[in-house]
């Protein structure tokens, strides 16, 4: 069974920087395309990120410009550079495959104004 583990989220404040990251196990990541989603209070989980098991990214509206999505397959390990953060970036952050496995447990980016 595959095992997501998210880490990295912080107090930062804005304007900062962040490097989420997250471990996979028990699958075959290079096969996955991944993603990373955030859920703010409140509000539905959506999508930041993905990276498609060819290396190819897409990203969502707030996120270009300011994430950047990588992985490192032979390690297990998928990551999101997050550059000037904002206050409403504020969430738990998780990874998953595009379609989702189990959800991790996320982790938590708080962005002071």
């Amino acid at each position: 069974q595959v095992q997501l583990v998210e880490s990295g989220g912080a107090l930062v404040e804005a304007g900062g920087s962040l490097r989420l990251s997250c471990s996979v196990s028990g699958g075959y990541l290079a096969f996955y395309t991944m993603a990373w989603y955030r859920q703010r209070s409140g509000e539905e989980r959506e999508l930041v990120a993905q990276m498609f098991s060819g290396g190819r990214e897409t990203y969502v509206d707030f996120a270009k410009g300011r994430f950047k999505m990588s992985r490192e397959n032979e390690k297990g390990m998928v990551y999101l550079q997050m550059n000037s953060l904002r206050p409403e970036d504020t969430a738990v952050y998780y990874c998953n495959r595009v379609p989702p496995f189990n959800w991790g447990q996320g982790t938590q980016v708080t962005v002071s104004s």
